[in-house]
C-alpha cells in the first residue's frame, strides 16, 4: 500500500489516500487509533459512480464510524473513476438504460452481464485490501462491511471469513446466482430498505431478505424514495456494528 496523501480532519480523524496495485482507496482512522488498542474496521461499499463523486457521502459515513471508534476504508470499483475502462461493463450499463427508458423488463441476461463480472473482480480486490489494512498496527479487527452494491456485499459476506457482520443497502439488481449465494450467508445482517425506492423492486428486496441464511438478520425499512434515507437509519446501523464489532 502506497500512501499518496494524508490529512487530519477537523474532528481529529486521520484521512489517508492510498493506492494498492494501482487501485485508489481511502482509509479513515479515529484520533484515538494511534494511542489506544487497535480498532475494528468497516469496509465502506458504494455504488459505481466513482470515488470523486461519492467522496462527500463516504467521508461522512467514515467520520460517523470514527466517532464510534471504528476505522473505515473504501476502494475504487473496477472500470470506474480513473481505473482502466471496461467496455463490456459499459455495454451492460447501456443495455440497462435502454430497457429502463423503453419501460421494458430488465432481463436476467442484462443483470448477469452488469453485476456478475463486477462482483467477480471487485471481491478479490476488497480481500487484498483487507490483507494490507489488517497488517497496520492501528487496525486489529473484527471487520464489518457496509453498503454499496449489495451483490458485492453478499459475496464478501459469504467467502471472506474475516467479515463478522454486514450492513446491506437494498436497491440494486441481484443476479439469480448471487441470490442463491445469499442462502449460504450466515453472518449477522442489518438490511436497509427504502419502501418507496423508485430504483428498487420492493418484492425482490423482501424475497432476498427472506433468503439470507443468517440466524440474526434485521430489516430496517423506512418510507420514502432512494435518496430519502433518514438520519436515524444510519444511527441504527452504527448501533448494529457496535454490538457485533466491539
Amino acid at each position: 500500500m502506497y500512501v499518496t496523501s494524508e490529512q487530519r480532519l477537523d474532528d481529529g480523524v486521520l484521512e489517508r489516500r492510498f493506492t494498492l496495485h494501482e487501485i485508489a482507496g481511502i482509509l479513515w482512522t479515529p484520533e484515538t487509533a494511534s494511542t489506544s488498542a487497535p480498532v475494528p474496521l468497516i469496509l465502506l461499499g458504494h455504488p459505481p459512480l466513482g470515488l470523486g463523486t461519492m467522496y462527500p457521502r463516504l467521508a461522512a459515513r467514515a467520520r460517523a464510524s470514527a466517532a464510534e471508534g471504528f476505522a473505515a476504508a473504501t476502494i475504487e470499483l473496477p472500470g470506474i473513476g480513473d481505473r482502466p475502462g471496461w467496455p463490456a461493463l459499459d455495454q451492460a450499463r447501456a443495455d440497462l438504460r435502454r430497457a429502463i427508458q423503453a419501460d421494458e423488463p430488465v432481463s436476467d441476461e442484462i443483470v448477469d452481464s452488469l453485476v456478475l463480472p463486477l462482483v467477480d473482480k471487485a471481491v478479490p480486490e476488497w480481500q487484498a485490501t483487507l490483507d494490507v489494512l489488517l497488517g497496520l498496527p492501528e487496525i486489529g479487527g473484527p471487520v464489518g462491511y457496509s453498503g454499496g452494491v449489495i451483490s458485492i456485499g453478499i459475496r464478501l459476506a459469504l467467502v471472506e471469513p474475516r467479515i463478522s457482520a454486514a450492513v446491506l443497502f437494498a436497491g440494486s439488481f441481484v443476479p439469480q446466482a448471487v441470490f442463491e449465494e445469499a442462502r449460504q450467508v450466515t453472518v449477522p445482517l442489518h438490511v436497509l430498505l427504502q419502501w418507496d425506492d423508485e430504483r428498487n423492486d420492493r418484492q425482490a428486496a423482501l424475497d432476498l431478505f427472506d433468503a439470507f441464511g443468517s440466524e440474526e438478520k434485521t430489516l430496517h425499512a423506512n418510507m420514502g424514495g432512494h435518496a430519502g434515507v433518514p438520519q436515524f437509519a444510519g444511527d441504527a446501523a452504527a448501533q448494529f456494528f457496535t454490538r457485533h464489532l466491539k
